[in-house]
């Protein structure tokens, strides 16, 4: 067995992959349209379904925002470099919420950063 994807509901199915692919630089994987249904799947990751875990982004047509909850915490992606990473997802117009340091009570450097429907997104840096 192993993980295939998480599944996360976006308002804004565009603006969501545009964060996915030109902010964190994944790629498009696959994307349908469910017209009976009234939705729209997107697969995104950085290998192909085969082969690593994807996020999967559900549009519900017509409805623009989701309450998050408090029982989901966050995707995590493991990056060389933190740092660096913060500073290109900032530069490439995403959202860092907590600037790359020490965890709380350890030494793995990490990182957070934040997508357009306010889904946490750790960055894991791995040497």
């Amino acid at each position: 067995m192993r993980i295939l994807h998480t599944m996360l509901r976006v308002g804004d199915l565009d603006r969501s992959l545009a964060f996915y692919t030109e902010v964190l630089g994944m790629r498009v994987l696959r994307r349908k349209d469910y017209p009976e249904g009234k939705f729209t799947l997107a697969f995104v990751g950085y290998e192909e379904e085969d082969q690593g875990a994807v996020i999967e982004l559900t549009y519900n047509w017509g409805v623009d925002s989701y309450e998050l909850g408090d029982a989901f915490g966050h995707i995590a992606i493991a990056v060389d470099d933190a740092t660096a990473a913060c500073a290109q997802i900032r530069t490439r117009g995403g959202k860092v919420l907590r600037e790359a340091g020490p965890m709380k009570h350890g030494t793995t450097v990490i990182a957070f950063v934040e997508d357009p429907d306010g889904y946490r997104i750790e960055l894991i840096e791995r040497k």
